[in-house]
C-alpha cells in the first residue's frame, strides 16, 4: 500500500516538474534578450544561421556541447561532456566561465533568472534546421 502512494506521489512530482519546465520561459521575451545582449553579435539562430565568432545555435537543446561542424571550439568546451538541456544551458548562461572553465566565450553571463529562462525558451524553439518547432 505504501509503495503505491510513493509511486503516485513521484509521478505527480515528475509531471509537475515537466509542466513547470515547459512554462518556465517566454520565447518572445527571450528573443528580445538575445537581440539586446551581445548574444546576436557572436551567435546566429534560425534559418540560414552560420558560425560567426561563436557557433550557430540551431538545435541547441539535446546537442552535445562543442559539436557544431566547422567551428573551432576550445579544448575545455569540447571535453566538457555537456549535452545541452534547459538546466545546463541556464547554468552556462548564468556564468559561462564557471560552467566551462577555459571557454573562449568572453561574455560574463546573464544575471537575472527570468532573463535566462526566457533566453533558453527562445533558443529551445529552434530545430537543427533553423525552423521553429
Amino acid at each position: 500500500m505504501t509503495l503505491k502512494y510513493v509511486c503516485v506521489i513521484a509521478t505527480a512530482a515528475w509531471v509537475g516538474s515537466i509542466a513547470g519546465a515547459m512554462a518556465a520561459g517566454d520565447a518572445a521575451e527571450g528573443e528580445k534578450i538575445f537581440n539586446k545582449l551581445p548574444c546576436h553579435t557572436c551567435h546566429k539562430v534560425g534559418e540560414g544561421a552560420t558560425n560567426l565568432v561563436g557557433p550557430e545555435l540551431n538545435g541547441l537543446i539535446g546537442r552535445k556541447a562543442g559539436s557544431v561542424p566547422d567551428y573551432n571550439y576550445s579544448e575545455a568546451f569540447k571535453s566538457s561532456g555537456i549535452t545541452w538541456d534547459d538546466a545546463s544551458l541556464g547554468e552556462f548562461l548564468a556564468n559561462p566561465k564557471a560552467k566551462v572553465p577555459g571557454t573562449k566565450m568572453i561574455f560574463t553571463g546573464v544575471p537575472k533568472d527570468t532573463d535566462r529562462e526566457n533566453l533558453v525558451a527562445y533558443l529551445a524553439q529552434f530545430g537543427a534546421d533553423g525552423k521553429k518547432k
